[in-house]
């Protein structure tokens, strides 16, 4: 957003930013930022509070009378993510000689079907298909444990594709297994992270190809930016 805000007004179109990340904005210096200390997700705030919306909002356009910049301004209430993991049981190890994420994924496939049956279409398959959920979990697992990102055999070479594919089954999955109302976005992000092996593998992973020394993109985009 920052790189449009200066598109645009090279053009001639007067901006403001609503960074939720500040050290971008400081980095990428957009004309007029806005830097709200809100969960990811939230740009606004709070949702259904629509005066605090409101608010957010008036401070933004105040800025629009600051002729030059860059400006940055932080707004001043703090608002802290209030999302806790879903309530989802997860499967018991069933083969102890595979890795704990495969193990599980393996497990968690009956409640995928019965999300796949039940709803008829999936999000899984950018590069890897459902069967090859737990594949691509212990070639995680492998570079976790000191395999070489670029030797471990990545599905396309996508480590962002492959774990979207990972969280988007458990999550469709999660559907068939949650306890109570169907879940938000956040709450089953954090339940994937959080409560699961595959999460955990994914993450571990992530901190070994960085340390590798791959590019930026390569590991940063594995999981959200604010984890």
């Amino acid at each position: 957003m920052s790189t449009l805000a200066h598109v645009f007004e090279a053009a001639g179109i007067a901006t403001v930013t609503l960074a939720a990340t500040k050290s971008v904005v400081e980095r990428m210096q957009p004309p007029r930022a806005l830097f709200c200390e809100f969960p990811l997700g939230r740009p606004m705030g709070k949702p259904g509070d629509a005066e605090f919306q409101h608010a957010v909002l008036a401070r933004a356009f105040a800025m629009l009378d600051a002729e030059t910049g860059p400006v940055l301004e932080i707004y001043p209430e703090v608002i802290e993510a209030d999302e806790t993991p879903l309530s989802c049981a997860l499967p018991p190890r069933f083969d102890p000689s595979l890795p704990a994420a495969v193990d599980e994924a393996n497990g968690m496939r009956k409640a995928f079907d019965r999300a796949l049956e039940r709803r008829g279409v999936t999000s899984v398959g950018r590069v890897v298909d459902p069967d090859g959920v737990p594949g691509a979990l212990q070639i995680f697992d492998d570079i976790a444990n000191g395999a070489l990102w670029k030797e471990a055999g990545i599905p396309g070479g996508n480590t962002t594709a492959v774990c979207h594919d990972i969280r988007t089954y458990y999550e469709e999955a999660a559907l068939e297994l949650v306890d109570g109302p169907p879940p938000s976005g956040r709450s089953a992000e954090a339940w994937y992270f959080e409560s699961t092996q595959a999460g955990r593998t994914v993450m571990a992973a992530r901190v070994a190809i960085k340390e590798q020394g791959a590019p930026h993109p390569v590991w940063f985009y594995m999981a959200p930016g604010h984890r």
